[in-house]
């Protein structure tokens, strides 16, 4: 068995199995797609209890030995899905598109709400009562990063144009997630009055989501770039994002501490979702993306 696990273009799989077999011949082999759906920081605990496992093959006796590596879970009553190659290979894409539309479209409701005076946080729960929408990735910020959705946005809607079938709602997703970052730098230099030329500003998290150290495709690759810049002494803090960061983001001043961070800042900007507030720190939204703290 050859088990393919990474996210690949549709049609790869097969492919494999013809190199394979145009290779040798009398070779007795299958192969399988079956796509990873593990999160950075949580890989663990989203591979003993998934939401499901999507297993692509060609024949039964691939099926077979599949199900029989995922007995365990299988025995747990975990969804195992088993599919053609090809759909399972589309599931991994169409899955993380849906879900960088979702966290894209939360945005730019964010910032319909700054015009109109509507509190996103409320519009945001209000629509996650909803069971068919769900309340996870509502939560509006910075634009979305990381290894996955960038890479599998971008590759969904080449595989599209390839097949002559352009992904419009994909390829727009791409287009306002650049623009939400944009955006970001567009209010922060607002809220210094227009320049960030002298300014102090203090940047709380650099990864592209909390619990990890990936900087890939992160809104602070787009947003601290400008902040200096333009001028602005920049003070971080991310004790996880330091160690790819500092060669990621040149003239910024690495600090341990929050509070000396932030003393005598003009701005204080959190770029990475906080997951627990600290305590003796306020918070005011200041948009769609962004928070400035009140101590």
């Amino acid at each position: 068995m050859v088990v393919t696990k990474s996210t690949v273009p549709v049609g790869t799989n097969r492919r494999v199995k013809q190199t394979m077999r145009k290779a040798n011949p009398t070779l007795d082999f299958d192969v399988a797609s079956n796509p990873e759906f593990l999160r950075e920081g949580a890989a663990i605990d989203d591979f003993m209890k998934p939401d499901r496992v999507v297993v692509g093959v060609q024949t039964e006796k691939a099926g077979e030995v599949m199900a029989n590596i995922y007995r365990p879970l299988y025995l747990r009553e975990f969804p195992i899905m088993t599919t053609d190659l090809e759909s399972a290979e589309m599931i991994k894409y169409a899955a993380n598109a849906f879900l960088a539309t979702k966290i894209t479209f939360i945005n730019e409701i964010a910032a319909l709400c700054e015009r109109t005076g509507a509190d996103i946080k409320q519009v945001s729960k209000g629509m996650g009562l909803d069971g068919r929408i769900g309340n996870k990735f509502l939560h509006a910020g910075p634009g979305y990063g990381g290894s996955c959705f960038p890479k599998d946005t971008k590759a969904l809607a080449r595989i599209g144009q390839d097949v002559g079938l352009p992904m419009q709602i994909t390829e727009t997703v791409i287009k306002v997630n650049e623009e939400i970052k944009r955006r970001m730098i567009d209010k922060l230099l607002d809220l210094c009055g227009g320049s960030f030329n002298g300014k102090t500003i203090a940047v709380l998290g650099v990864t592209f989501k909390p619990n990890t150290d990936d900087m890939r495709d992160a809104p602070a690759l787009t947003i601290v770039p400008a902040l200096v810049g333009g001028g602005a002494k920049v003070r971080v803090v991310d004790p996880q994002g330091k160690h790819e960061g500092e060669a990621l983001l040149p003239g910024v001043h690495w600090l341990e501490d929050p509070y000396k961070a932030a003393h005598k800042a003009d701005l204080l900007v959190i770029l990475t979702r906080i997951i627990h507030q600290p305590p003796g720190i306020s918070f005011r939204r200041t948009g769609s993306a962004g928070l400035t703290a009140a101590f």
